[in-house]
């Protein structure tokens, strides 16, 4: 978050620049008020920047195994330009390649879940993902397992038909 505010401000102060550039150039015949005008409109425009590539910078950086499930994409009108070309603010990442299966119970599987928002931290859960069932326990306070493997305290809910995360952990 400090490093985008850095650069933006160094953004504003590199379009401020180019102002005067082209001011000097047209023996100073541009408008007095264009020198603010183009440091917010850089400013502008590397925030709008940064808000459309946080997805793919941070998607890019997953180590190996880990997954995207699901994206939630914002729009806003307090940014116009969303209702056009919403962006993503918010995704579910699983890791894939460290998913548990247990022996006695073929079709469940424990995964990790990460949660990742533009301007919050990663957040991560344990989650048991029935399959044959449709439905997910999140173990976020712990668990109890009996001595087949089954977790005996888990709260299971009912997962939607067709949920993403669901599908993605089960074809593993």
């Amino acid at each position: 978050m400090f490093v985008e505010l850095i650069a933006t401000i160094f953004a504003g102060i590199a379009c401020a620049g180019v102002f005067l550039v082209l001011n000097r150039a047209v023996n100073r015949r541009l408008p007095k008020w264009g020198m603010p005008v183009a440091a917010g409109l850089g400013m502008l425009g590397m925030t709008i920047s940064n808000e459309y590539t946080w997805f793919e910078r941070t998607s890019e950086r997953l180590p190996e195994g880990v997954t995207i499930a699901m994206t939630v994409e914002e729009q806003s009108w307090l940014r116009p330009w969303t209702q056009v070309w919403p962006y993503a603010k918010r995704f579910v990442a699983v890791d894939t390649g460290t998913a548990r299966r247990n022996a006695n119970l073929p079709e469940q599987l424990l995964a990790d879940l990460y949660f990742f928002g533009r301007w919050s931290p990663v957040n991560q859960a344990p989650m048991l993902f029935d399959c044959a069932e449709g439905r997910s326990a999140l173990l976020i306070d712990g668990a109890q397992f009996a001595s087949d493997g089954a977790v005996t305290d888990a709260n299971w809910e009912r997962v939607p038909e067709g949920d993403p995360i669901l599908k993605l952990v089960c074809e593993t």
